[in-house]
């Protein structure tokens, strides 16, 4: 038996029949096979670099046609939960959503460019998830703005999403009773309603949704009918959004 040199797809090929063609095998055919298939390897070794993208392709593909699937099955509670808060243009041809955290460094980083990103194409329609996974201090932060978002309303809401991704120091409840006094909101109000049920049903919500999605750290975006886990410059989201448009 000899190897012909014909690339990684020939490769793959003999090695899917080699466990049927090895059980009609003397062992020394068996031996005679492994070492043909070593040598060709050690002979040809950019063959392995083929089959590993050729492999990575594969699983990236099948991770887009899952989360495709998931988007699909779980569109209204991504897209249009009255939970969450929707902005930027309401009637617009795509959708982003964002997974945020108000300690996570990459959350912070992002903020300016999907504010960008919005403005500047003026036909997405935006819309955040509170998912605090940091900790204690994110925790409180996210039951802060869920509860000025259920007091208060949408556009407070949107005004202390953004002091808190901006936030310095310590979050802690007389931290956030400040924030409240400076944005001329009912401090006792929104403090005490920040452990009321509708608030925690809130988040246990957005973490069982991010559990589905397969969603583990954050930020991450929901653009349209794609998923893209974790910081992509201005740039990119713009091509991610444009590419949205035409597929």
């Amino acid at each position: 038996m000899r190897l012909i040199p014909l690339g990684a797809a020939a490769l793959a090929g003999a090695l899917a029949l080699a466990p049927a063609a090895r059980a009609e095998m003397s062992a020394a055919e068996r031996e005679a096979f492994r070492a043909e298939v070593r040598a060709y390897l050690l002979e040809n070794p950019e063959v392995l670099m083929e089959a590993f993208t050729a492999l990575e392709q594969r699983q990236q593909l099948d991770q887009v046609n899952a989360d495709l699937a998931r988007l699909q099955e779980h569109s209204s509670e991504i897209y249009t939960d009255p939970a969450s808060w929707a902005g930027g243009n309401l009637q617009g041809d795509i959708t982003v959503v964002e997974f945020i955290d108000y300690r996570c460094g990459y959350c912070r980083k992002a903020n300016a460019e999907v504010e960008e990103l919005v403005a500047s194409d003026g036909n997405i329609r935006f819309v955040l998830k509170e998912y605090p996974i940091l900790g204690e201090e994110s925790v409180l932060a996210s039951r802060f703005a869920i509860s000025v978002l259920q007091i208060a309303g949408p556009e407070p809401y949107k005004a202390v999403h953004d002091k808190l991704i901006t936030f310095r120091g310590d979050i802690t409840t007389e931290a956030l009773g400040r924030l409240a006094d400076e944005m001329k909101l009912d401090r006792a109000a929104i403090l005490a309603h920040m452990d009321k049920d509708e608030v925690t049903a809130v988040i246990a919500a957005n973490h069982k949704l991010a559990e589905t999605l397969e969603i583990s750290g954050t930020p991450t975006f929901v653009v349209d009918r794609t998923m893209v886990r974790g910081y992509v410059p201005l740039d990119g989201m713009r091509q991610i959004v444009e590419g949205q448009r035409k597929g």
